[in-house]
Formats: C-alpha cells, sequence, structure tokens
C-alpha cells in the first residue's frame, strides 16, 4: 500500500490516481505524516454497494428496519400497498 502526501496529490493527482488503478491498490493519503484518506480503486459493479456500505443514513435506516423487524413492527404487503396508494391520492 503506497503513501502519498496532500501537497503530492495536489500536485499530481492523475499519477496518484492512475497508480491506484493500475495497481489495485489503496494509496493513504497523509497530511503531517499522519493518515487522513485512502483513495481505493472501485470495481464498478460493486460500486453501488460501496456507496451505500458507507452511506451514514443508509446504516442508519438499516438498523432501524433491523429493529423494527426484530420487535415485530411489521404490516402485510396489501396493507403496505394500500398505504401507499392513500399517500399518493391525498
Amino acid at each position: 500500500m503506497s503513501t502519498v502526501s496532500t501537497r503530492d496529490l495536489s500536485r499530481n493527482p492523475s499519477a496518484v490516481l492512475n497508480d491506484v488503478t493500475r495497481s489495485g491498490r489503496p494509496a493513504l493519503v497523509t497530511r503531517h505524516g499522519r493518515v487522513i484518506a485512502a483513495l481505493v480503486p472501485v470495481d464498478q459493479e460493486a460500486l453501488e454497494d460501496l456507496v451505500l456500505a458507507t452511506a451514514p443514513q443508509f446504516l442508519e435506516d438499516m438498523a432501524a428496519a433491523s429493529a423494527a423487524l426484530k420487535a415485530g413492527d411489521t404490516v402485510g404487503g396489501a396493507e403496505l400497498w394500500a398505504e401507499l396508494s392513500d399517500e399518493r391520492a391525498g
């Protein structure tokens, strides 16, 4: 895994991105010697999963849905469709 300073990244972003793409390995971005970010290669087919897996709102919503399911707070399909139809009509 390579490291690149913020200064080097700002001076030559294409070279850093090309290296990450070519090698398939992440590059750690440092500021004053401390890691502050990581540039990672992205598999186009897994892009949506990657974004959702790290999106705070999505993670919160999934945790809330899991808790509701565990508590038995569910509705049947017919009830759900009726509720959605009412919302569209109203």
